[in-house]
């Protein structure tokens, strides 16, 4: 799987030409997915520069780097700086490594490395998760099959994978035709009934370039336009905090009340992590049926055929979405089993499964 998924990697997602260098994050669990990558990218005629363990996600920098969470290092910054392309392969042996780190440590440190992580969106980027034991065990299944989950997401399981995120890529295009035209999207389930208006905003395709697995289209809703409440029914776990069972309440396109069944300390510090926090930033519409049931991770389950999923904080610039955040943070509705997207009014889908595309 590792050749594969490097050239998958290397050539579609990150379209590495020659004489680019590109910044490669992972920790040691990925060391077969990176030898793999380190040939594929020189094939290309580019250049890694690997970094093992990144202290910004590890536990003793949550622990001990004090200063360090206020600012990104000038060596840190002065390499993003002078790369072309980065690519983070979360790779954690133990993904709930960060469970014991205080919330509002994690809050400080998105603070602070703000300029670092803007600066990293403005360049070619992508995000990417390689199986380890860790996170099959998350995800409750073992290792063997959880690769096997993993090959189906990224199209490694078809002749062509190229080819595949082609297609995903074309039903997606012919998806935002549709929903470009559209003024509201109402979302309805068990618990939920909420309003959002899209009207001029921008329909994004996300067919592997920036996530990978991806199968998403999304956008940024108006910023005061969420009313009603969404009550989402699939687990996450970010930062090493495990987080379900989240409501919320908007008015006006502010979050006015907020709970969580686990992680509600982490929920609230989020939320008072800025003013742009209690807003949206994204409204996704996943659209990968390779991903078939959920993960607790949320590269994966956002992307799955037939949810949806909310970001509170941080816009998307490209959406014409304004909202500035430090934060970042998707939520993820299943609504395969009694669920349903209204635009405008009318049904764009029922129980996961999209009407008239």
């Amino acid at each position: 799987m590792e050749s594969r998924f490097a050239s998958l990697l290397a050539r579609y997602c990150l379209d590495l030409q020659p004489g680019q260098t590109v910044l490669i994050e992972a920790e040691a669990a990925a060391l077969p997915l990176l030898e793999a990558l380190q040939e594929v990218v020189l094939q290309c005629g580019a250049y890694p520069v690997v970094q093992l363990f990144p202290a910004a996600v590890s536990r003793p920098f949550f622990l001990y780097g004090e200063a360090w969470l206020n600012q990104t290092p000038a060596p840190q910054m002065a390499l993003m700086e002078h790369v072309d392309a980065s690519l983070r392969i979360e790779s954690a042996l133990n993904p709930l490594e960060l469970s014991e780190v205080p919330p509002a440590r994690i809050a400080q440190f998105r603070t602070g490395w703000r300029p670092y992580i803007q600066k990293r969106a403005r360049k070619r980027w992508c995000l990417t998760l390689y199986p380890t034991a860790g996170y099959a065990q998350q995800a409750g299944m073992s290792t063997a099959a959880f690769r096997a989950l993993v090959e189906r997401a990224l199209y490694l399981d078809r002749a062509d994978p190229i080819a595949a995120w082609n297609e995903l890529s074309a039903f997606q295009a012919a998806l935002i035709e549709r929903l470009q035209k559209v003024k509201e999207i109402r979302i309805q389930a068990d618990g939920t009934d909420l309003r959002l208006r899209v009207e001029g905003r921008t329909w994004i395709n996300s067919d592997g370039k920036r996530n990978m697995p991806s199968g998403e289209v999304f956008t940024g809703p108006l910023e005061a336009s969420a009313e009603g409440e969404v009550r989402f029914n699939l687990p996450v776990v970010v930062s090493g905090q495990r987080v379900e069972g989240v409501r919320l309440r908007f008015r006006e396109g502010r979050v006015v009340e907020a709970s969580a069944q686990t992680g509600e300390e982490y929920l609230q510090r989020m939320l008072e992590a800025d003013p742009g926090a209690r807003y949206l930033g994204e409204l996704g519409i996943g659209t990968n049926f390779g991903i078939s049931r959920p993960t607790g991770l949320i590269l994966y389950d956002e992307k799955i055929g037939g949810t949806v999923h909310l970001a509170l904080g941080q816009s998307y610039p490209e959406t014409g979405g304004s909202n500035t955040s430090s934060i970042h943070w998707d939520l993820i509705l299943d609504l395969r089993q009694g669920g349903r997207l209204l635009a405008d009014g009318e049904v764009l889908q029922e129980n996961g499964q999209f009407v008239g595309l």
